[in-house]
């Protein structure tokens, strides 16, 4: 199993490499973030264990890279800042872990043979539908290169919509993922806000993106 390892540690970069050795990992190490994201996006790896603080580009920048080269390797983020928006900035961004310093070897091998398994599938940090793009980080959607503003409810339920793009869905799951499957009110909100949607991010661009499957629910159309 192939490894890149993107931390400025020298002492700590030759400790995972000796360690995870035994288990069967070969492990790459990149010493700066600029260096990193040409390895990760030019190599094939099965995974990449990524510090935030690194010279030239830090690790979220590295990480921001490798996804928009749309390179869906799986990221461990391996630091020693542990606040919950480093951690929420991380997942946003595309991480599939993160693992805070002073950590176990033996925790970090096996959430590599864990990543390792689930393979990688695509999952951008941007999602992008035809041209309408949504960022799930920064709030930010835009059709066309145009931003459009959406309360926090129109932009979860695009979020949902766009998340699965060309599949039908019904009010019953959009309810259950949107609002909460303990939602008591009237079943018709599911109708409003995609009304409202629709006004936003359909009618003054002149195009039908929101398909209305009567009986069924709602189809998201490139």
């Amino acid at each position: 199993m192939r490894v890149l390892l993107v931390e400025d540690d020298r002492s700590l970069a030759e400790l995972v490499q000796r360690g995870l050795g035994p288990d069967g990992f070969s492990i790459d190490v990149a010493r700066t973030g600029p260096e990193g994201l040409w390895a990760a996006t030019e190599q094939p790896y099965d995974a990449v264990v990524l510090d935030i603080m690194l010279p030239g580009l830090n690790g979220y920048d590295v990480l921001k890279g490798i996804r928009k080269a749309e390179v869906w390797v799986p990221v461990i983020m391996l630091t020693a800042k542990d606040g919950d928006l480093d951690q929420v900035d991380a997942f946003d961004l595309g991480a599939d872990d993160y693992l805070t310093k002073p950590f176990s070897l033996a925790v970090l091998a096996a959430r590599l043979r864990a990543l390792i398994r689930r393979g990688a599938p695509p999952r951008p940090s941007v999602l992008v539908v035809g041209d309408l793009e949504l960022d799930p980080s920064s709030g930010r959607v835009a059709r066309a290169g145009t931003d459009i503003r959406l309360t926090a409810k129109e932009f979860a339920l695009l979020e949902y919509l766009m998340r699965r793009a060309g599949d039908v869905v019904s009010k019953t799951d959009l309810l259950d993922h949107v609002w909460d499957a303990a939602f008591e009110g009237d079943l018709n909100i599911v109708e409003v806000y995609v009304g409202y949607l629709r006004r936003k991010i359909d009618e003054p661009f002149g195009v039908h993106t929101i398909e209305t499957l009567r009986g069924r629910g709602y189809r998201l159309n490139s």
